[in-house]
């Protein structure tokens, strides 16, 4: 510098120190006495800090700061106003209108996407664990100032996208009411799209068909898996918000063929294969039924003669998955019942699914001599899960058997059982027989000869053949009889007396009633319109 010889060393100049400054600036805000936590004044002496001008890697350590605090609901409360939530979507680059100051701050901070990025995380932490952030959120339209940052945002940094879409996923999750809005205002569903098709980089064969991957396509890189799966919990929560134009069945039938690809790529392991399986899995149960022949026709690819040119790969794989988890044994409620679901509601719409279904799962019988909750074939797994202790896992599996029979109890039984199917039966009201309320086409007899040859002798209630019994009243007398038979009623009748036990009918619509009414309605022949004297 000036007035200094070359030979005269410098002077060391102090280096500069920001935690000096959060010091200074915890000071100077909290001087006087008050009853907040060391982490509260903390979180206000960072968020004054980040609304003033400073270079990006002095943001980067107050928003990783930030970003630790706002794991801890108890200190949220200085983060948790329009301020702090005006300050870190200025620092995430959401251009809202509200703040002046903003405009300084993004164009400072544009260079640095790592300040966006530890920004976007703070705001996903806030809005987790907030609701009065929540609630500002709302207030400023963040949700839907953020979809016009995707939009115009050519960002393809990975966790600017992967936060951002997890920000989207978080606000939409949490409060409802936005969903509507995101899509009528936003278009948040064509925008998820657009972005999905980005990240897998899609390409399009037909109207619906998304150009197949070869045998030699890698399995999806771990940052792209990553960046699926943020985007499908999003779109799973748009599309909740129902909507029926025909734009909307466009786009949905779009979504549909995205799914189908979906399903049809590999992650780098087994288990991100399954995760990413699940997302998509539980978006195509929110799309309409009348969306899912996307799924199956696939001109380019072609398909199988004998379901009417359609393609089943993708059904093939939702069998899988539903195999697979169900062989998990556990957490069957989310795991196993939106595939179950999923299953149930297409084969109802689409034919050729339910055909097919019912070729992979209810094939025809041959072997009746074990019952049929024995065994390692998907049938035997699903008649199981009939008597599964949980209600939606019970009713979910009875109910895809049954939609597979054409809601015919005959053919049910056929394959479960009187006993295995007895709860569906009660509930639907068709313990007498019959059918659903659902049209099918005709049966067709898919009988074999072996199953003809055993009929006779399967017993009903257990599904399969049984090795006769001996008869517990061979020997005995006809008074012997008589006692047994009064003995049992007067134990039936005290246990009914005591409320132990409630002895129940069946009305003529095939529903369940108590004894004492479904006796009553029970309709006896007039005597009196005999010919005889």
């Amino acid at each position: 510098t000036a007035g200094h010889s070359p030979l005269t060393p410098k002077k060391r100049q102090p280096e500069f120190s920001w935690k000096q400054v959060w010091l200074e600036e915890l000071v100077v805000v909290h001087s006087g006495f008050c009853l907040v936590s060391p982490e509260q004044k903390l979180c206000q002496g960072v968020l004054t800090v980040l609304t003033r001008s400073a270079q990006p890697r002095y943001l980067c350590t107050c928003l990783e700061t930030m970003r630790i605090l706002s794991r801890d609901k108890r200190v949220l409360g200085p983060v948790a106003t329009r301020e702090g939530i005006l300050t870190l979507a200025g620092l995430a680059q959401i251009r809202l209108p509200d703040a002046d100051r903003q405009a300084a701050r993004e164009a400072e901070s544009s260079v640095d996407e790592q300040v966006v990025v530890e920004a976007l995380k703070c705001l996903c932490n806030v809005m987790f664990n907030s609701m009065a952030a929540q609630q500002v959120g709302v207030d400023i339209r963040l949700a839907q100032e953020l979809c016009a940052r995707m939009r115009s945002s050519g960002s393809t940094h990975h966790e600017v996208r992967l936060f951002s879409l997890r920000l989207l996923f978080l606000l939409s999750a949490l409060r409802p009411d936005i969903r509507g809005g995101l899509c009528t205002e936003t278009g948040a569903v064509g925008l998820l799209t657009d972005v999905l098709e980005r990240i897998l980089d899609i390409g399009w064969a037909g109207p619906y068909e998304v150009t197949p991957p070869d045998g030699q396509t890698p399995p999806i890189p771990p940052e792209k898996v990553e960046q699926t799966m943020e985007a499908l919990k999003a779109l799973f929560n748009v599309t909740l918000s129902n909507s029926s134009d025909e734009h909307s069945d466009h786009q949905l039938r779009l979504i549909a063929a995205l799914m189908r690809h979906i399903l049809m790529l590999r992650a780098q392991t087994e288990e991100k294969t399954e995760e990413v399986h699940s997302h998509a899995i539980n978006l195509l149960s929110n799309l309409p039924m009348s969306c899912l022949d996307a799924l199956i026709h696939v001109p380019v690819q072609g398909g199988l003669e004998k379901y009417g040119g359609k393609n089943m790969d993708a059904v093939q794989v939702l069998v899988d998955f539903m195999e697979k988890r169900i062989d998990k044994g556990s957490n069957y409620k989310e795991g196993l019942t939106p595939v179950l679901s999923l299953m149930t509601e297409s084969s109802r719409y689409h034919r050729e699914i339910r055909r097919y279904l019912k070729a992979k799962v209810l094939p025809p019988l041959k072997d009746v001599k074990e019952r049929p909750e024995v065994g390692s074939t998907v049938r035997n797994k699903l008649v199981r899960l009939m008597t599964h202790v949980d209600m939606g896992v019970k009713q979910g599996a009875a109910e895809f058997l049954f939609v597979l029979c054409k809601e015919s109890v005959d053919n049910l039984l056929k394959y479960t059982g009187y006993g295995n199917a007895a709860g569906l039966l009660a509930a639907r009201g068709l313990l007498a027989g019959g059918r659903g309320e659902t049209e099918y086409s005709a049966d067709e007899d898919s009988d074999t000869e072996e199953y003809k040859s055993a009929k006779p002798f399967i017993n009903p209630i257990t599904g399969h053949i049984e090795e006769p019994m001996p008869n517990p009243v061979e020997d005995m007398t006809e008074e012997q009889k008589e006692f047994e038979a009064q003995k049992l009623a007067n134990m039936i009748g005290e246990l009914s007396r005591q409320q132990l036990i409630r002895p129940m009918g069946v009305r003529k619509d095939g529903s369940l009633a108590p004894l004492e009414e479904a006796i009553h309605t029970c309709q006896v022949a007039d005597g009196s319109e005999s010919d005889s004297d």
